[in-house]
């Protein structure tokens, strides 16, 4: 079971359904450790005292705002939840558009929504009533400390969360040397264009990304290979890693706010 990265709820309406958030990608980079030319020891990421020159332990370390030079506010875990508790337990749906409505350059990055204890019927309404309609949530959540616009989109049987970006993340294209639209303007022929659908015509199946494979990481590896039969081999150890759990939140009655819902939007 894969680690949770924070239990709360997914809100739309009065409705509220608990879920359990977790990570959609699988990180499949080689991790390199950094270490020392002359003897091979690993060389860390000191995490160092500007003043004293020793090394803060992680239990030590605090979250500073510096609001004038030299001057700091000092912000706990509790400040963060204290500022807006709701947020940072919830994905709030604002609305929903049509599924092929969101540009591709605004998703950002998955994860997936679980249900939790009490959540798996109105977690299923909600799912079912996306697929039928073509339509994706979308809300806000916080993660780590940063509000993100987000999409909730029924994949199967599961509700993706997709971080967007705001629209101020997103460069525009005024800067780019770009070819004018239009054949034309373009300086291109529709003899060329047809050429150019007939290529992408026969090139056309159907999308299986299992057929794709990081083929620079498989070289990597097989070069890693060579030197470990060569004998070309160091002992490096390895770090760990910890998440925590929060509670869950209590599960109402989902039929009586659905209806309160509509009821509420159909006077709106």
């Amino acid at each position: 079971m894969p680690q949770t990265i924070w239990k709360g709820s997914l809100r739309f309406g009065l409705v509220h359904i608990p879920v359990g958030l977790y990570s959609a990608e699988e990180q499949d980079e080689l991790s390199f450790t950094m270490l020392d030319r002359r003897d091979y020891s690993p060389v860390g990421y000191q995490r160092v005292n500007k003043s004293t020159g020793e090394e803060v332990p992680w239990d030590e370390i605090v979250k500073g705002y510096e609001y004038e030079d030299g001057e700091y506010v000092v912000l706990g875990e509790e400040d963060f939840r204290r500022a807006n508790p709701e947020a940072t337990q919830s994905v709030d749906i604002a609305s929903f558009v049509d599924a092929d409505a969101i540009e591709p350059e605004y998703f950002d990055k998955p994860y997936y929504l679980a249900p939790t204890k009490g959540g798996e019927k109105p977690y299923a309404i909600l799912r079912e009533a996306l697929a039928s309609s073509g339509k994706v949530g979308i809300g806000r959540v916080v993660l780590r400390t940063r509000e993100h616009l987000a999409a909730v989109i029924p994949r199967g049987r599961a509700l993706v969360l997709e971080l967007l970006r705001f629209p101020s993340e997103l460069r525009g294209t005024d800067e780019l040397e770009l070819p004018s639209e239009g054949l034309q303007d373009a300086g291109v022929t529709k003899k060329e264009i047809a050429m150019a659908e007939q290529l992408v015509e026969g090139m056309t199946e159907e999308w299986d990304p299992s057929e794709f494979r990081d083929e620079y990481r498989d070289d990597i590896l097989a070069r890693i290979e060579e030197k470990i039969e060569a004998g070309e081999t160091k002992v490096v150890p390895e770090a760990e890693d910890k998440a925590a759990e929060r509670a869950e939140p209590e599960v109402v009655d989902i039929m009586e706010l659905l209806k309160k819902s509509l009821e509420k939007t159909r006077r709106a």
